[in-house]
């Protein structure tokens, strides 16, 4: 639920994709365009894509870019929006961006554009220091509506003021490797395991972190799958005593 809910809007289903990681041995065209099929099958309303589209960390990497062809195919009436990551700045931004260009993805470095009843924010990477939030979020105070922000890194949450409740992210893989009893080895958030997986609510904000969908480093999971998130938002419901 969101506060600034315009009034009379319908409530509107997001999907949250985070962490493709395509060129890895988990993640190639193929598996891509079974991912897309799953979405379309969840008809969401706007479909959200929080970063990392490519895996590895060298310019050469980004020679899977055209793996991420299968993007085209989503359908949301509102749309796909989308954010980078840092394997994507370690590698080649400019041919990720234009990839998902062409595949009708709308990128967001700093900027915000108005979807349905939804203001999206796309917050750039905050790991290498991509990220404005004071842009980002003039952006969105200069369009009416809803206020969600999206990024790749939970991490931005810590600068995000008060009139946004939501935060959409990736980034951490909920550790991508799990162990019993003693937990995710590495969360990638400087916060530790404060914003590690799935919902975190603190005070007014939430902030939503999907698994990803993808690996890094290391071409497995353990004790954390992958997922992708069906976000409802809607207006708050007002309760009376009678």
């Amino acid at each position: 639920m969101l506060p600034d809910w315009p009034a009379g809007a319908h409530p509107v289903t997001v999907a949250l994709l985070s962490d493709l990681h395509v060129g890895s041995l988990s993640m190639d065209e193929a598996r891509l365009t079974r991912i897309v099929a799953q979405v379309n099958a969840l008809h969401p309303d706007l479909v959200v894509l929080a970063g990392d589209f490519i895996a590895g960390h060298m310019p050469v990497d980004a020679d899977a870019a055209p793996q991420l062809a299968p993007l085209a195919g989503l359908i949301a009436p509102l749309g796909t929006v989308a954010v980078l990551g840092n394997h994507d700045y370690w590698t080649d931004p400019a041919r990720v961006a234009a990839t998902l260009h062409r595949a009708g993805v709308t990128l967001l470095t700093n900027e915000a554009v108005k979807r349905g009843p939804l203001v999206i924010g796309g917050i750039d990477d905050e790991p290498t220091g991509h990220d404005r939030m004071d842009d980002t979020v003039a952006a969105m105070r200069g369009l009416s509506g809803a206020k969600l922000l999206l990024g790749h890194s939970p991490d931005s949450t810590s600068t995000m003021p008060a009139d946004i409740a939501l935060m959409l992210a990736g980034h951490t893989h909920c550790g991508q490797i799990v162990l019993p009893f003693a937990g995710a080895i590495h969360t990638a958030s400087r916060y530790g395991r404060r914003y590690a997986c799935g919902v975190v609510r603190e005070g007014p904000r939430t902030v939503v972190i999907g698994a990803g969908l993808g690996t890094s480093v290391l071409p497995f999971r353990f004790g954390a799958p992958p997922d992708l998130w069906l976000v409802r938002l809607r207006r708050p419901v007002s309760l009376s005593r009678s």
